[in-house]
């Protein structure tokens, strides 16, 4: 026989007038490589099918599993229960809007961040479909697939303190995203065109530098190397903009 283990589940459904949050103990007995995902697959297939909760690839690639594991943001389908005490909290993650249970609305918020940060590649070149595709060194291409990595989880935007702090902070996402396009070559926006959008209170500068995005990413991407390649650069862009509004002209 596996462990016996104790689930303890917040369980709240907003569309519900009569439903009020709280937390649910169920208790399942543990079976061999069990993840999180397969655990609520079998607590909502032999308990309780109004159970709400995210999945979809199975493979921590889409991200939409992901929760508070323990207080701690993680994917489900990322997490052997080998690896838990015998009792596991899990709660939905903060900041994104709960659709039910475990379950948020992580896409609206992405959506609107993207569009935030203008992620695409901004370029006045005419496209051309019959064009050979424009050649990029290697090391350079490895480097943005890295940061490209990100399935858009918000493990880290519910790891940070100052987004749990202030609804429109941008957050280790956002930050990821625009290093991404100031380091493609085919983006020909400016720093000053950087600075717009990312040099200001609501971007870089209102980062706290605790690093708990970093901490909790379940792709391991570099977070913290951006968050100073992005303050270093948009420092001394702030520098500039500063002594350009000081000379005369």
């Amino acid at each position: 026989m596996g462990r016996q283990l104790k689930f303890n589940i917040f369980r709240y459904n907003p569309e519900d007038p009569k439903s009020v949050p709280h937390m649910e103990s169920f208790d399942l007995e543990e079976t061999e490589a069990m993840t999180l995902y397969i655990a609520l697959n079998r607590l909502r297939e032999e308990q309780d099918p109004s159970l709400q909760f995210d999945f979809m690839c199975r493979a921590g690639i889409c991200g939409s599993c992901a929760m508070m594991i323990n207080g701690r943001p993680d994917l489900a389908c990322h997490t052997k229960t080998k690896n838990l005490p015998d009792e596991i909290n899990l709660m939905p993650l903060p900041v994104f809007k709960l659709i039910g249970d475990l379950s948020v609305d992580s896409g609206t918020w992405f959506r609107a961040m993207n569009e935030k940060v203008q992620s695409w590649v901004h370029t006045d070149k005419p496209f051309d479909p019959n064009a050979e595709e424009e050649p990029m060194d290697n090391q350079l291409a490895e480097e943005i697939y890295e940061l490209e990595r990100c399935v858009e989880c918000g493990c880290c935007v519910a790891a940070c303190g100052k987004a749990n702090m202030r609804e429109d902070f941008m957050g280790a996402a956002a930050f990821n995203r625009i290093a991404r396009f100031m380091m493609d070559p085919r983006d020909e926006r400016t720093g000053t065109e950087y600075f717009e959008v990312v040099g200001n209170e609501e971007g870089i500068f209102g980062c706290l530098g605790l690093l708990g995005c970093e901490d909790v990413c379940p792709k391991e991407i570099p977070l913290q190397d951006q968050l100073g390649m992005l303050r270093r650069k948009m420092g001394w862009q702030s520098i500039r903009h500063l002594f350009s509004r000081l000379l005369p002209d």
